[in-house]
């Protein structure tokens, strides 16, 4: 496993710039995006040149995932990409970047696993009899959104498949780049085909910077979600992680959330597998120093004094008296809002593989 080696980026010096120039000859150039932070370049005004980032293509052998897990409401998943920009510190998809013999610290935000020809591996298996169509829940381990999407477009070549067999899907993003694919996304919505639901973790726009460095901006995600919703989006939000001490306004995302068109909502508390704890205490005792040891105390009050427990029956809640406390918050906050009164399946009947056949020369070559 690579090692980490933790350094302030603002006291890396003696460079000459402070940001990455594209050359002339540069055909992959990061396009500027409103992410909300004030700038359309995300890098804009930090004081420092953050690590590039390094994308790394993989022949995708399959597309559709099926989930095992009996504590996650869906069957079927697809990521296009391993890894994530978005350097969330809390990330429980983290420790998978040890598996590709890879950091789960900087590694797992700077070295992106991109999923070469996953739209023709998903046509494929679309087109399988075996197949059953179901929800397949979209970017579930990394976001299907983050920065390299603007270019590499692979979320977008899934989603072109799945309207035009009219296969339905799920999706959880951080990521105001979606509200690039309403074209899509809008229609399929309004026939029943998709949902999306934006994650707001805080308010706190000084929180979320340093908890969700590359993410866009709280209120950039509540204006996602408005677009959404008048896009004929059935729209949600996830209110997650829960974090003891440090992320306290859940009554007032959703309040926010709810204004802002959102009518489904679900939380999760803090998940800390494998490497993901220590560096989270680190980031703690970069951060907030005074309360480290109360937030993680707190913590181990979730998994029964653990850091972490992997049972399924509390892995997603929590278990003890500040499980209890989080679930009646988000319960009497979601009654009082009117969340998650309607519930509407997805229409799987819809489904029409006839449409993606003869489409194989749009993948050869």
């Amino acid at each position: 496993m690579s090692s980490d080696v933790f350094i302030p980026l603002q006291a890396i010096k003696g460079r000459g710039v402070a940001h990455r120039q594209p050359h002339r000859f540069e055909r992959d150039q990061r396009a500027a995006f409103d992410d909300g932070w004030g700038s359309l370049d995300a890098e804009a005004g930090e004081g420092f040149a953050p690590p590039a980032t390094e994308v790394i293509w993989e022949d995708c052998r399959s597309a559709i995932t099926r989930n095992e897990s009996p504590d996650i409401g869906f069957n079927l998943g697809l990521n296009p990409y391993r890894g994530c920009e978005h350097g969330c510190v809390y990330c429980y998809a983290r420790p998978s970047h040890s598996y590709l013999d890879l950091s789960p610290g900087l590694d797992f935000e700077t070295k992106i696993i991109a999923k070469r020809g996953i739209a023709e591996v998903l046509r494929r298996e679309l087109l399988s009899p075996r197949h059953v169509p179901e929800m397949i829940a979209l970017g579930t381990v990394t976001d299907a959104y983050q920065p390299v999407e603007r270019e590499l477009r692979l979320t977008r070549s899934v989603i072109e498949l799945l309207a035009q067999s009219s296969h339905p899907l799920g999706m959880v993003t951080k990521g105001s780049g979606v509200e690039r694919d309403l074209d899509l996304l809008g229609p399929m919505g309004q026939q029943g085909l998709a949902a999306v639901y934006v994650t707001i973790t805080t308010l706190d726009a000084k929180l979320a910077r340093i908890l969700e460095p590359r993410a866009a901006a709280p209120h950039r995600r509540l204006r996602t979600l408005r677009t959404l919703a008048e896009a004929g989006v059935p729209t949600g939000v996830s209110v997650s992680p829960q974090i003891p001490f440090i992320n306290d306004d859940m009554e007032q995302v959703l309040e926010a959330a709810y204004e802002a068109g959102a009518r489904r909502a679900f939380y999760q508390v803090l998940r800390l597998p494998w490497e993901l704890s220590p560096m989270f205490r680190q980031w703690l005792e970069l951060h907030y120093p005074e309360r480290a040891a109360r937030v993680m105390a707190r913590v181990q009050d979730l998994r029964g004094g653990k850091d972490y427990d992997a049972d399924f029956a509390t892995r997603m809640k929590g278990q003890g008296v500040w499980a209890d406390l989080l679930r009646q918050r988000f319960t009497k906050a979601c009654e009082r809002l009117g969340f998650n009164l309607d519930r509407q399946p997805m229409d799987s009947s819809r489904f029409r593989p006839a449409a993606l056949r003869g489409q194989a020369d749009l993948f050869a070559g």
